[in-house]
Parts: structure tokens; C-alpha cells; sequence
């Protein structure tokens, strides 16, 4: 790896301020709210989804029941119309444009004839799945300045459904249960501390009649946990805590092993919350009766502010086992003790069965955040193997006898400002939330892979924050150095993405496809012998699951994110995705989203078939942009790029460089003159479309220095485009 600094442009950055404090309503039950009025009702009776019939879903072939299709989370259709042979054959069906442009991560359920799925902001829609006509729309209203409190974007990754009912998470912390039939709330409860940055961005599962739901914020001020809720009435179950709370209280009854945990934290991490949320992956295995999860990072990531006699943290980015009825703990392992570089364990929980050295193991498969795919014993949370699947430096493999990774002492060596730690995976992880699938058709695993490094540089005068991020690093260090391309595009291509077939009995790569960006979506592996994956160049494409050829693709006009799904519906297998550019890549990355990305922000669900006739509308041309006024001297600009780095980076772009998602500074009007600006910075002019005010933070006098930096950046960036066209 060349070791220019090649990260900042990735890390999930500083600090961007938040707005204090909606009212805390935890474990309360909200006013029933009302759906935004139905498009049109779902004409037949709601379809019966119970326990039964969703711990046998693997039967239910032409449904999608939940979000992994089945509780072993495989993400596989056995369905084979569309196959190797027909492929050629696939062409749109139908399309529905969304009313909402951020980023679309939703896994879409089929069940009996209606299509559930969700958008950004969390609104729910009922779908025909053979015309796209919209059936319903819920939309829980979420206050748009809530987005200021989610690290990665305001997506949502859908629904689950049981006994004629969608199961919802908000965005600002509710979990609603909608009537499947119109759309109207049954009930609401606030599952979080509404006056803290806790958000929920993952899809709820639904396990013997109860809602099982987690929460993210671990970039803020979150304690991590997981609820189950009474399907029926929305009564809170129980609760397990991820975390130790504070030592001068008695540790949670449901889970006696936190305080054992307490021993492996030192300091006062409890006033932060200390982190490892449940922000998305759960499976479910009946005939152990064992729900699994993973936790992510510890807050605030810098091991010097967090973690500084390096103890393990337990359960920070961890796979725990409980039992679905009373959350009882049954097993962990930690993947990444003592973590400090944001190496969640919440990527899929794959569940199989497979013949390791002659013996058939019951397995549970993830390609880790850290870059090791693991393969443990489900039933009983043993190692079996972990090898990397990705660039991996921070480590040089992972000990079988003990579990634990076998460190670079140098990975841990943040503390110099002038030698920062630069690290792969980065923090965005050598695989990310993007949903892996596994065939059992080929036994191989297919994994959205990244190589994306980070610099990992502590912030020399980090305090923590009561409003905004508490990650303890500094972002300036790794940022693009001001006006040297060169440096820029060196930067770009250490960035790569890659579709990879990994073979996890023998741990090594069957196959692998580099893909135009390392920002592409998540996977579906299908009995007809194919893998499909939408790309950041807004392509869908199917490959041969046993050699990588791609057979076919076709055009969404949009980044895809998202992981497609396989349906039959009126005798005809359909394959849809949800698609739109978005997450955190595209917000955090600047001009590394404008390697292999169509960085256009449209939100659409698309489903094709066989013999499909539908067509996507032309697309706009691009608009001209004009360089922005010259404001304030080259000490200003450069305080200015301190004050972005700081409160802006996050939403707005590794300099100035905007990925699609929110308004791309460098070319905005507000910006050209002082006042308007204020009124937005200073004054919260725009607080209705999510742009907060910074005054709690930013006097007006800073926020002019940060204008100066981006009047700068869009001088500088107009002149490289110029210079581009000769």
C-alpha cells in the first residue's frame, strides 16, 4: 500500500454538530399517528405470516418474508426461470419513481401478491409487484434536523411483516406497527432517549411474536442495546444492553455477564454512553432457538480518549447469541477486541451448515468490517477460521487457539499528529452494512468488498460534546491537500470495490470483479446460477455464480446501494431492487465519489423480467455551474478549512466536494452572499429541510471563515473542470 495520506477522504468523520433534544419519551407508548392518506388500499385481506410459516420460509419460494428471506439471512432465491441460460432475456418490467432523494438501502418483502418496502425518512410503501403501482404510503412525519443526529445518512433498510402487519423503525427512534391492508398506525412506541442522538436506521425482525429492534448512535452518545416488543400490542419485552453502564449502578438483570464486562472498561465511559449500538444485523436459528446479533464501534473511537490501557471493551464489535424469549445471554465472541478503528461487527449473520474436515458443522458466517471473513460455531460461539478477505494491515491473521486477532503493534500508534496511523480496512471497512449473500447452490459466499483506507490520527484537543459526533480523531490530517491534483488523484486510486466469491471452507477467493466503485450494493444469489449487484454507475448486473462473467446489466440512472431481491408473481419471476445514491460513502468522500459514480440523486424501485417492455424516462443534462465569488485572504481560507473540517465534512464533502446527497457548497447561491449564508449557519433559515443551526456552536464571525473556504474550493475546482475540457 503507498503510504501517501490516503484516508481522511474516508473517515466518518469529525464532528458535526447536532440539535440538542426532542422530548425523552423512552418505553412509551406514542398517540396513534396517521398514515399520509393511501394511494389506494390493498384491495385483498392482509396475508397470514405467522411463526410457523416464517421459520418455514425457506419453502415459501415465491415470497420474500423477511429481510434476509429466511431467517438463516442468506439472501438466496431458489428460484431458476431467470437463470444462466434466460438472463439475456431480462429487461425492465416496471419502475416507481420515490418521493425522496437521500440515500435508499432497502431489502424489500413480497408477501402474497403486495410488495412492503421503505425509503429515506423512514416512509413505508405498499407496492403491486407486478405493475409498480403504488398501493400506500406511510410517512411518520420524522423532523427533518433529526438527520443531523445519524452519522450515515437518513436511509432506512426496511420492514418485517407478521399476522397483517408492517413492522417499522424511524428514523428519530420509533418502532410502528402499520396495518398491512391501509397503512394506518396500529400502534407507536419510542424505543430510545429522544434527547440524545440515538436514531434507527435497520429493519426490525419479528421472532415468535416479538419485534425485535436495535438502535444506532454510536458516533455520539449511545449505550448500545437491542428490544423485543409484544407484536400485538407493542408492550416492551425485554432489553438487552450491550455495554456497561455506570459502575455505581447494579448491571442489568437480563444480563448478569455486564458486570464481568465492566472489568474489561476503565474511565468514565458510561457519560457517553460508550457505544457498541445493534444498528442492523440479526439472523435466527428455531431449532437452537438462538438470536444472533453484532455490535458495533466503541464511543469515541480514539483509543487514547476511550480505551487508553487498551482492555477489550466487551461487548464493543461483537457476535452475540441470546435466547428470542427473555434476551438471556448465551454466547459471544469478539471480533475485534479493544477496538479503535471503528470495526463494527454488524455485517450479515449468515447462517448454514457446512462439512469442514470432514465433520458438517452448524456455522455462522460474516465477512467482518476488520477484513477477516469469520466461520463460527452458532452453537456455541467457537472459532472454527478467519482469514482476510480484504487488504488487511492492522493484523497478520487471528489466533484459532484463542480467538483473538493477532495485532501490528503499530496500528495502535494514533497519538502523533505528524505520524498518524494510516490503516486498511479504513473505518468504512473492508465490507460495510452491504448485504453479502451465500448459495448453497456453490457454496460460496458473495461479498461486496472495499479497499479503503483511513488515517487514524487523534484529535490533540478533543472534548467531548454534548451536540455532535465524539469520534476522539482528527479529520485535517488525512484531507485532500489543498489545490494539488496529483496528490488527489494518488489519493483515488488506492480506492477500489470488488464483487468477490469466497469459498468458506477452504477461506480463500473463488473469483473476484473489481466494480467501478468501492461503494456498490449489496448481492442476491439465485438456484438459476446467478449473482446480481447494482454498482455506484448506476448499473444492475447479473453474474455467473461459479466464474464472475457478468451476463447482463441494466441501467437504474442511480447510484445502487441496496441489495436486490427474487419474486414470483402471476407465474413470472421478477427481480427488484430498491435504488438511490446514498449512505455514507457519498456524503463523507468528496472527489472519491466521482471515481465510478454516477453521483446522480434519484430514488426509484425497479423490477425486471423476462421479456419486460418498460423504459426508463431520458435523463436530464447536467446543469452549468459558475465559480462562486473569491472571499476573504489565504490565512481566513485557511482557518475556514480548520471550522469545515470540523463542523461540515460530514454532510457536505471531504473538501467542499459534495457526493450527491446534500447541497454540493462549491456551486451554491446561498453562498455567494454573506447575509444568506448567516441565515442559514447562523440563523437555522433552513432548519425545516435538515440544515440545523450552528450557532451553538459556530459564531458568525467563524461561519465567514468557513465561506471563505468554500468560495476558495469553488474558484480552485472551476479552474480544474476548465482545465479538464482542454
Amino acid at each position: 500500500m503507498k503510504h501517501v495520506r490516503t484516508s481522511t477522504l474516508l473517515s466518518v468523520l469529525l464532528l458535526c454538530f447536532v440539535v440538542a433534544c426532542r422530548k425523552s419519551a423512552t418505553q412509551s407508548v406514542d398517540p396513534p399517528a396517521k398514515a399520509v392518506p393511501a394511494t389506494q388500499a390493498v384491495e385483498a385481506a392482509p396475508p397470514v405470516v405467522d411463526d410457523a410459516r416464517l421459520v418455514n420460509a425457506e419453502q415459501d419460494t415465491g415470497n420474500w418474508l423477511t429481510t434476509g428471506r429466511t431467517y438463516s439471512e442468506q439472501r438466496f432465491s431458489p428460484l431458476d426461470l431467470i437463470n444462466t441460460n434466460t438472463v439475456k432475456q431480462l429487461s425492465l418490467a416496471w419502475f416507481l419513481d420515490l418521493d425522496t432523494t437521500r440515500g435508499q438501502e432497502a431489502t424489500p418483502l413480497v408477501v402474497d401478491g403486495v410488495m412492503y418496502s421503505t425509503s429515506a425518512w423512514s416512509k413505508v410503501q405498499a407496492i403491486d409487484p407486478v405493475t409498480g403501482k403504488l398501493l400506500w404510503q406511510y410517512d411518520p412525519k420524522v423532523p427533518k434536523e433529526v438527520g443531523s443526529k445519524v452519522c450515515c445518512d437518513v436511509v432506512n433498510r426496511g420492514v418485517a411483516f407478521w399476522k397483517g402487519r408492517v413492522y417499522v423503525g424511524t428514523l428519530e427512534g420509533r418502532l410502528v406497527a402499520l396495518d398491512a391492508k391501509s397503512g394506518n398506525v396500529v400502534w407507536s412506541v419510542v424505543t430510545v432517549d429522544q434527547t440524545k442522538s440515538y436514531a434507527i436506521t435497520g429493519a426490525p425482525r419479528v421472532i415468535k411474536g416479538k419485534v425485535i429492534i436495535g438502535n444506532a448512535g454510536g458516533e455520539f452518545d449511545a449505550r448500545g442495546y437491542v428490544s423485543a416488543y409484544d407484536a400485538e400490542t407493542g408492550k416492551m419485552i425485554w432489553r438487552f444492553y450491550t455495554v456497561p453502564g455506570d459502575p455505581q449502578q447494579p448491571p442489568e438483570e437480563n444480563n448478569p455477564k455486564l458486570a464481568d464486562a465492566a472489568k474489561t472498561w476503565t474511565g468514565e465511559w458510561w457519560k457517553l454512553g460508550g457505544g457498541g449500538t445493534v444498528w442492523n444485523s440479526m439472523s435466527y436459528d428455531p431449532a437452537l432457538d438462538l438470536l444472533y446479533f453484532g455490535t458495533g464501534n466503541g464511543l469515541p473511537w480514539s483509543g487514547t480518549v476511550r480505551n487508553p490501557k487498551g482492555n477489550d471493551n466487551l461487548f464493543l464489535a461483537s457476535i452475540i447469541a441470546v435466547r428470542p424469549d427473555t434476551g438471556e445471554y448465551v454466547w459471544h465472541y469478539q471480533t475485534t477486541p479493544g477496538d479503535i478503528w471503528d470495526y463494527d461487527a454488524t455485517q450479515d449473520l449468515i447462517l448454514t451448515d457446512l462439512t469442514i474436515e470432514g465433520e458438517k458443522r452448524q456455522v455462522l458466517l460474516q465477512a467482518n468490517k476488520n477484513g477477516f471473513f469469520y466461520v463460527i460455531d452458532r452453537t456455541n460461539g467457537k472459532l472454527i477460521s478467519a482469514k482476510p478477505f480484504s487488504t488487511v494491515t492492522w493484523a497478520t491473521g487471528v489466533d484459532l487457539a484463542t480467538g483473538r486477532p493477532i495485532e501490528n503493534p503499530a496500528a495502535r500508534k494514533t497519538a502523533d499528529p505528524k505520524a498518524p496511523w494510516v490503516g486498511m480496512p479504513g473505518a468504512l471497512g473492508g465490507h460495510n452494512w452491504k448485504s453479502m449473500s451465500f448459495s448453497p447452490q456453490t457454496g460460496l459466499a458473495y461479498i461486496p468488498a472495499n479497499d479503503l483506507p483511513f488515517v487514524y490520527s487523534d484529535y490533540q484537543s478533543f472534548k467531548a460534546l454534548s451536540i455532535g459526533m465524539n469520534l476522539g480523531y482528527d479529520g485535517v490530517p488525512g484531507s485532500f491537500p489543498q489545490g494539488d491534483a496529483k496528490v488527489r488523484q494518488q489519493i483515488l486510486g488506492s480506492v477500489n470495490g470488488y464483487l468477490r466469491a469466497w469459498d468458506p471452507v477452504a477461506q480463500k477467493e473463488a473469483w473476484s470483479v473489481q466494480q467501478p466503485g468501492p461503494w456498490d450494493g449489496g448481492i442476491l444469489s439465485t438456484a438459476g446460477g446467478l449473482v446480481f449487484e447494482g454498482n455506484a454507475m448506476g448499473l444492475i448486473g447479473a453474474f455467473d455464480a461459479k466464474t464472475g462473467t457478468q451476463l447482463w446489466s441494466n441501467p437504474a440512472q442511480t447510484g445502487v446501494i441496496a441489495a436486490p431481491i427474487s419474486y414470483m408473481a402471476k407465474g413470472e419471476q421478477y427481480i427488484a431492487v430498491v435504488a438511490g445514491w446514498g449512505g455514507v460513502y457519498p456524503l463523507v468522500a468528496g472527489d472519491a465519489t466521482r471515481k465510478g459514480s454516477i453521483n446522480v440523486n434519484r430514488s426509484r424501485v425497479l423490477a425486471f423480467k423476462l421479456g419486460g417492455t418498460a423504459k426508463l424516462p431520458d435523463e436530464p443534462k447536467a446543469a452549468d455551474v459558475k465559480p462562486l465569488p473569491r472571499v476573504g485572504t489565504d490565512a481566513e481560507v485557511a482557518q475556514g478549512f480548520r471550522l469545515f473540517t470540523d463542523a461540515c465534512w460530514r454532510c457536505h464533502g471531504d473538501a467542499a466536494v459534495g457526493g450527491g446527497i446534500t447541497p454540493d457548497l462549491r456551486w451554491s447561491p446561498i453562498a455567494r452572499d454573506a447575509a444568506a449564508w448567516k441565515s442559514v449557519v447562523i440563523d437555522g433559515a433552513l432548519k425545516e429541510r435538515g440544515m440545523i443551526s450552528f450557532a451553538p456552536v459556530l459564531n458568525a464571525k467563524q461561519a465567514e471563515l468557513i465561506r471563505a473556504y468554500v468560495t476558495m474550493r469553488s474558484n480552485q475546482s472551476y479552474a480544474e473542470m476548465q482545465a479538464e475540457k482542454m
